[in-house]
């Protein structure tokens, strides 16, 4: 998957998800998320909505606070809570990681707002099919603190980015991007607040593009 797939920034527009973008039979996605989750929460409202043919097998939090298990649960979701603190090595938590993912039966990986480096470990067991959502116009901004780092560097246009999982951080093949405004009187929780509208809309499309993608290399192969 090298070729990118974005969105006309100009327009912020990207476009609908429709039958052509959708496998026959139901993704079955395993979402990991750290915090909020509100993004796990726009797949949810996408699937029931018709928008894309997925269920939620498992959200996998690391964080014993997150608000996303406390969405998961409200839509019948199994939460399972994998506290890295418990874990004496990356390589050792993502292995856990791993295993509960095909307990569930998962077989992509979305990572929805996930605040943990990937190893190998989990890279290489769901290989190109970890999707993750990044709040910048990747290549620029990497890392953490990206809607941050855009407010320092006085751009004008910042947003957001799904792409594939890479061992490099927020490097794979880019998916769909949507573009935001940078305003004159924008902080970093009022810009972040706008991305996240963007993120909401634009994932649950990238999923089912990056499917369907699979797909096709697949018959061809």
């Amino acid at each position: 998957m090298s070729k990118n797939f974005t969105l006309d920034t100009a327009s912020l527009i990207s476009p609908d998800i429709s039958s052509n973008h959708t496998p026959s039979t139901p993704l079955k996605l395993g979402i990991m998320a750290s915090g909020n989750g509100s993004n796990f929460e726009a797949v949810a409202q996408a699937i029931q909505a018709g928008q894309l043919n997925a269920q939620i097998q498992v959200l996998i939090y690391n964080n014993p606070e997150a608000k996303a298990a406390v969405r998961a649960t409200n839509w019948g979701v199994e939460a399972v809570l994998l506290n890295h603190r418990d874990y004496k090595s990356r390589a050792k938590f993502d292995g856990q990681v791993v295993q509960t993912l095909q307990q569930y039966d998962v077989e992509w990986v979305i990572l929805a707002g996930w605040m943990r480096l990937l190893t190998p470990v989990l890279i290489d067991a769901f290989a190109d099919k970890i999707i993750n959502i990044h709040p910048s116009l990747l290549p620029s901004f990497k890392g953490i603190h990206a809607v941050e780092q855009a407010l320092a560097a006085g751009v004008k246009i910042t947003g957001c980015t799904v792409h594939l999982v890479c061992l490099e951080v927020d490097s794979g093949p880019i998916l769909m991007q949507a573009a935001v405004p940078v305003l004159p009187d924008d902080t970093a929780e009022t810009l972040h607040a706008r991305i996240q509208i963007q993120e909401h809309r634009i994932l649950p499309q990238a999923i089912a593009l990056a499917a369907q993608r699979q797909l096709q290399l697949t018959s061809k192969g």
